[in-house]
């Protein structure tokens, strides 16, 4: 058992600090040279870094860890700018009390965003201290360099460190962003690969994941629900036996919201099983087809957008038109660990531990969903197996909160059941792509017509305002208002997000068909409609190189003008060769995939070699090769084990995933309804990263999935000589191919 004063101590540390900067001095700050944005929206550099009292440095972001290693990557460039090992950083957890407000861990911005604001406010704190250094020597601060937090002068050590110059309050300050970061000559931590800080943890099974907390007098909940959060519940008699059950402590119902509380685990599952057999639901609308899902959405009421245009279409030298669709369907995040939330109540503050990606959003989410001030609600990150999007680490924190508002005192712990994961969390939305492109007599496209069709990709619940958005904010006696379905315009784009090619045709039109009114509820699953935009443009280009015979890296190279685009693409046809990828055994097939994540980000270039078993349809994945341009490199090894990640993710979705429904609604409730890749079906994976001189860091953890849904598709179509062209791409749809 860890007592909540252990639990914040092997958190890492408690950080206090008051704002009693003079209002002229802000005036001369605001003055200041521009800062990077996330430093600018959080100026005060102690929110960013302290220097400890043990002889470390604690570095205190806004991002949290997903996973994706962003803690490592982030030590490396606070470690670089402040020149001291690695070993001296620890990475602390966002915290609602200290942290700056980063909002939401998405986008694949982490290193972009936080690690810029990062360097910057690490370049400053190295100036300061310098200049106490100084100060205390009676010498120049250029003169004065720093090694492993040593002040060094004429070459030799002094006696002075950052830890015996600084003060309480010395970086109590608004950052000026006039300290110069270091030249990426200079650099002897960031672009080297640094182990990854959160592995050791989780190999070594300490209480990293939120599942494994244990607080004192804890209490365990579960929830009673349907999968449709506008269901209306009626309840049988006999809520008084349950309530009568061997440890429970109290049912909880506002509404439609049931859960039941107990002093052990197994006695609330026991509870909630028996609650579940006196509840009866009703307000469940109609589901379409589950296979017939792209008609369905291209028939639906549709705010329609143009978010692309060049040129204009109908050119007199088209010779040829050809038109394909596409399609996804439904697909869940299926978190390997199931959504788990802590609250606690005391008078009118509310705690809440959680693995959403962000706390400060959550906080005012809960606060306007229990009638609190936003200082009232404090959230604490903790991590979890498994996220990438908006699943329902959100929502249980939101049952947590509820629950625990009426029995104060007591930490009260969620966890969802693995059905509660399927059918309560917010769903990768179906997608539905058409093309047209109009060819030249060499083949060239010179006429590009695309649209798309899909419902939003982020109900993210957006602070008080978007209180509404949590499942249980639907299900209480005084339900909270459904925020606007939110659009997200280009050039990053939702539903549209890479729908606009980065090939350089002459005449393109792009048109977006948002649904607002989908018939499951659906946000951000990773890449968001990147994954479904880049599958469609990349199959297509190959269909049409393929009718032409030209070879397909170097049809997609004829279309292009970025000199880092058509690198990439080079690079992969080299490691092509080098893997020996070829097609010499029947059923066999290499295909190729590329795109730049959101047309901002990371150049990512894959090939897949499949072999297909043509009597059952089966696709074994043999060896995937990725070519990747993500800029500055930070951490080698971070950066490949993101590409991994998400070429094993989207080959997931690719063969396997999709959402089960019906007249009785969802039936995807288990990994035998909604099965994914296992580890033997895990393809060899080979990563090789370019760097072009100067270009500044992008992240690396969405750029894959496009990509390699593409490699997949193209290369199963070379395999067997047919195209199929709806996800996923399981043996019962290749089967008839």
């Amino acid at each position: 058992m860890t007592t909540r004063r252990d639990f914040i101590k092997g958190s890492g540390c408690l950080v206090l600090f008051f704002d009693l900067v003079p209002p002229d001095t802000l005036a001369q700050q605001d003055a200041a040279t521009a800062l990077t944005p996330s430093l600018a929206a959080n100026r005060r550099l102690d929110s960013w870094l302290r220097i400890a009292a043990d002889g470390t440095v604690a570095v205190s972001p806004g991002k949290c860890e997903l996973g994706q290693g962003i803690q490592t990557a982030l030590a490396q460039i606070a470690a670089e700018e402040l020149d001291v090992p690695l070993q001296r950083i620890r990475v602390l957890t966002v915290d609602t009390d200290y942290s700056p407000n980063e909002a939401f861990t998405s986008g694949s911005l982490s290193v972009q965003t936080s690690g810029a604001a990062l360097r910057a406010a690490a370049a400053e704190a190295r100036a300061i201290l310098t200049g106490l250094a100084a100060d205390e020597l009676g010498v120049n601060s250029g003169n004065i360099d720093v090694r492993d937090g040593t002040f060094i002068h004429d070459g030799s050590a002094t006696e002075l460190d950052y830890w015996s110059v600084v003060r309480e309050r010395t970086l109590a300050r608004h950052a000026g962003g006039q300290a110069a970061t270091k030249s990426r000559d200079q650099y002897r931590v960031v672009g080297r690969s640094a182990a990854r800080i959160d592995i050791p943890p989780k190999v070594f099974a300490e209480r990293t994941y939120i599942q494994d907390v244990r607080l004192d007098g804890m209490l365990h909940a579960r929830v009673v629900r349907t999968g449709n959060r506008e269901a209306k519940l009626s309840l049988s008699p006999g809520i008084e036996a349950v309530a009568g059950m061997p440890g429970v402590i109290r049912v909880v119902q506002d509404g439609s919201f049931l859960a039941v509380v107990a002093q052990r685990e197994e006695q609330a599952i026991n509870a909630a099983e028996s609650l579940a057999n006196l509840c009866s639901w009703s307000g469940q609308p109609p589901l379409p087809e589950v296979n017939a899902i792209g008609e369905w959405l291209r028939t639906a009421p549709a705010e329609v957008t143009v978010v692309g245009q060049r040129g204009a279409s109908g050119s007199d030298d088209i010779v040829r038109t050809v038109s394909r669709s596409y399609s996804r369907p439904f697909q869940a995040h299926a978190s390997i660990s199931p959504a788990t939330a802590i609250a606690e109540r005391q008078g009118n503050k509310l705690t809440v531990w959680s693995h959403a990606q962000g706390m400060f959003p959550l906080r005012g989410a809960i606060a306007g969903l229990v009638g609190l001030a936003e200082e009232n609600v404090h959230c604490i990150h903790v991590q979890a197996s498994g996220c990438y999007g908006h699943n329902g680490a959100d929502d249980a924190a939101a049952d947590a909160a509820l629950i625990a508002m009426q029995i104060e005192g007591s930490p009260i712990r969620v966890q969802w059941m693995r059905a509660d994961e399927f059918l309560a969390e917010p769903y990768g939305s179906a997608m539905s792509v058409q093309i047209s492109a109009g060819l030249d007599a060499t083949g060239q496209v010179i006429d590009w017509q695309y649209d798309v069709w899909s419902g939003a990709h982020s109900s993210r619940p957006q602070g008080r305002a978007g209180a509404g958005d949590l499942f249980a904010a639907r299900q209480i006696d005084k339900p909270l208002p459904l925020p606007p379905v939110r659009n997200i315009p280009q050039p990053t784009g939702g539903a549209d997000r890479n729908a606009v090619p980065l090939y350089a045709f002459a005449n393109q039109r792009i048109r977006k068909h948002l649904i607002r009114d989908m018939p499951l509820r659906v946000s951000a699953l990773r890449s968001l409609g990147a994954y479904s935009n880049v599958f469609a443009i990349e199959s297509f280009m190959d269909e049409l190189a393929n009718e032409r015979g030209h070879d397909p890296i170097e049809y997609r190279i004829r279309h292009l003008t970025d000199p880092r685009a058509i690198a990439v693409l080079n690079r992969l046809r080299t490691e092509i060769r080098a893997a020996g990828m070829t097609e010499s055994e029947s059923g066999t097939g290499v295909g190729v995939g590329f795109a730049k994540y959101k047309n901002l980000g990371a150049y990512c270039a894959v090939a897949m070699r499949v072999l297909v078993d043509a009597r059952s349809g089966d696709i074994k994945l043999d060896r995937a090769v990725c070519a990747v341009d993500v800029g500055l490199v930070i951490n080698p090894d971070g950066v490949i084990n993101q590409i991994e990640g998400g070429v094993i993710q989207a080959s997931s979705w690719t063969l396997k995933e999709q959402i089960q429904f019906g007249d009785d609604g969802v039936r995807s409730r288990d990994w035998a309804s909604y099965p994914i890749l296992t580890f033997a079906e895990v393809p060899t994976v080979d990563v090789v990263l370019l760097e072009p001189p100067g270009a500044p860091s992008v992240g690396a953890g969405e750029a894959a999935q496009g990509p390699t849904a593409a490699a997949i598709g193209n290369a199963v179509a070379r395999a067997i000589g047919k195209r199929v062209r709806d996800l996923p791409l399981s043996p019962e749809r290749l089967r008839p191919a």
